[in-house]
């Protein structure tokens, strides 16, 4: 734990941990350099897009690069260092096919200006459930503007720029591989992580106390955490420095 780090701060990351490690299966914990270079990586974005981090608060880091396709939670702190929470597989934007869109990279708050929904569990005409099973949260973070991944010449639209699960019987053992048509997919077990601890809800909780729209999103189990934020972070390391690399 960085030594900035106050007593309460270090024992909130350690409930994380402990929660992640024994409700999300698959998860991913990071190794000293690992956990740096995952750090700078995100520093450098959220730098870059003139955003600051004011006080200690937990970031979630998705890495499009195709030979990554992992997330991250981190927390993140003013000064001092980082810690990753640890993280899972995902799955962005897939190139080469139509109507499939490059993930953006940016920084993109969830704020209480959009209100998220919960999937219906419904199949599409494949037979998918798109967003996963009955309840999944769907955070929404607006359009967006993304590359055509179908066209050479990179002309750009706009998406609708979501973080939700997946088909767990189809689909969930894919990720870790570019599949979505420019959404984030991420595992159920970290949706409902996610979800219940309140990871990105910091917005949302404030709003819950005299919207009752904001409340009916949020769970009635959930556990919210001292630390949550409200930033999303999407970098690309094939495309910058300290390029990184790991086993899927």
């Amino acid at each position: 734990m960085p030594e900035a780090a106050s007593s309460g701060t270090a024992s909130e990351v350690a409930r994380l941990q402990a929660a992640l490690t024994r409700d999300v299966p698959g998860r991913i914990m990071d190794t000293p350099e690992d956990e740096r270079r995952w750090a700078a990586l995100a520093q450098a974005e959220i730098k870059a897009r003139g955003h600051a981090i004011r006080r200690p608060q937990l970031v979630v880091v998705v890495d499009r690069n195709p030979a990554v396709q992992q997330m991250r939670i981190l927390l993140a702190q003013p000064s001092g260092g980082w810690q990753s929470i640890g993280g899972v597989k995902v799955s962005t934007g897939q190139e080469g096919r139509n109507g499939y869109f490059i993930t953006p990279t940016g920084v993109f708050l969830h704020t209480d200006e959009i209100l998220d929904w919960r999937a219906e569990g419904t199949f599409n005409a494949n037979g998918i459930r798109g967003l996963g099973v009955q309840g999944m949260r769907v955070w929404d973070f607006g359009w967006q503007t993304a590359e055509r991944g179908w066209e050479a010449e990179g002309r750009e639209s706009t998406i609708r720029l979501l973080v939700h699960a997946t088909d767990p019987d189809v689909l969930e053992q894919r990720l870790g591989r570019p599949a979505s048509k420019g959404c984030i997919r991420v595992p159920g077990p970290m949706n409902v992580f996610l979800d219940r601890n309140g990871i990105l809800d910091v917005d949302y909780e404030a709003a819950a106390k005299s919207d009752p729209r904001y409340d009916a999103v949020l769970r009635t189990d959930r556990t919210p955490t001292p630390l949550a934020g409200n930033m999303l972070v999407i970098l690309d390391s094939a495309t910058g420095s300290g390029a990184m690399t790991q086993a899927r």
